[in-house]
């Protein structure tokens, strides 16, 4: 509206300069009243954008000054008469009325623009023009049309607002079924996999390495449960930098102790940022998982290879293999479950920090699945 009106005020004025201009013998003291306008026109203008809206005090001054006062000024300073460098004066009295629309409250613009007519009509009365009932409709109207126009940017703005928090509200309930989901994989891939491994009777639940393991994703579990801000940046973040060496060899430590012997080798691994080390080791993980469950053997090789800034891990078994594009796709079968893992556990956590899983595998022939990061 300040745009609008500032605008619709800003070719009034230059009707005057123009009229003026074109009128060498206009009076010092008309030219002095056209300078009182455009004074005042930036008074409220400049305000306006400075705060943001319209102050009402001002307002009220320009009705005041330019709405009502200055057509009598100008017939005052014109000796009683109205030649076409005195018609601005009522041009004014339109965007005067129009400011008021937009900047009052319903009763004050009304009775402001009550006031502008009445000086205008007092004016021309004076002036002895021919079409007063026009110049007042053209009054009346301008302030009628700004009125409207402020009415349908003030609906239009409480419609953005409305749904602006409609997309707040989805995005977040979006969060929190995306947290829900981490949460999912990290249970899937820690203490479902430990559980399962228990129950099958292959491991010790009494040795040191499965109690401690145990007592680590109790401790997880309780934490997830407490929801704590210092949980949520153990799990999400860890720390600013992450050598990958370190996190790696946890991934391993944490599957031999469920009884999968793992062959690691490191070739210039660098650190890494909190969360692509937590996606890539709960990747590696999973991965690792998959192969004590469904692979039918005991040993796997996971090597990891630094390359410009980023990383590669492979985790190889030469177990039963599997459909990979089945699986994957969730095709049926005994390989179903593997897909689910590798689909959630593995693939979507690396697109989520911008990395990429290939999986290769065949039946009878060992698995292969391959983490790279950046893809």
């Amino acid at each position: 509206m300040l745009l609008a009106t500032g605008l619709y005020r800003a070719s009034h004025l230059t009707a005057g300069i123009t009229a003026l201009v074109h009128a060498p013998a206009a009076g010092v003291a008309v030219r002095a009243l056209l300078g009182v306008a455009l004074g005042t026109s930036l008074l409220l203008y400049g305000a306006g954008y400075a705060q943001g809206g319209f102050g009402p005090r001002l307002v009220w001054a320009d009705v005041l000054l330019t709405g009502c006062l200055l057509p009598h000024a100008v017939l005052w300073a014109s000796g009683g008469h109205v030649p076409d460098p005195g018609f601005w004066a009522l041009l004014l009295g339109g965007s005067a009325a129009a400011a008021a629309a937009a900047g009052l409250r319903p009763r004050q613009a009304g009775c402001a623009v009550v006031l502008i007519l009445a000086a205008h009509v007092a004016a021309q009365v004076q002036t002895d023009t021919a079409r007063p009932f026009g110049h007042l409709m053209s009054v009346l109207s301008s302030a009628v049309m700004a009125r409207v126009f402020w009415w349908y940017l003030h609906r239009q703005g409480t419609l953005l607002d409305e749904a602006r928090e409609q997309a707040v509200r989805a995005e977040a309930e979006r969060a929190r079924q995306a947290e829900r989901m981490a949460h999912h994989r990290a249970l899937h891939d820690t203490v479902l996999a430990t559980l399962t491994t228990i129950a099958s009777g292959r491991v010790d639940a009494n040795t040191p390495g499965v109690r401690e393991r145990c007592a680590r994703e109790a401790a997880y579990l309780r934490r997830l449960v407490q929801r704590s801000e210092q949980v949520e940046a153990e799990h999400g973040k860890q720390g600013p930098e992450v050598p990958a060496g370190e996190a790696l060899e946890d991934v391993v430590a944490a599957a031999e102790c469920l009884g999968l012997t793992v062959t690691a080798q490191y070739h210039e691994l660098p650190p890494l940022p909190g969360p692509v080390a937590a996606a890539l080791t709960a990747a590696a993980t999973e991965a690792l998982n998959n192969v004590r469950r469904h692979a039918g053997t005991s040993a796997a090789y996971l090597t990891a290879i630094g390359r410009d800034g980023g990383i590669t891990v492979t985790v190889v078994d030469r177990g039963r293999g599997f459909d990979a594009e089945a699986a994957l796709t969730g095709g049926r079968g005994t390989a179903t479950a593997t897909g689910t893992g590798l689909r959630r556990s593995v693939r979507a956590r690396m697109r989520e920090i911008g990395g990429a899983a290939e999986v290769d595998s065949a039946p009878g022939e060992g698995t292969r699945v391959e983490l790279r990061w950046p893809a």
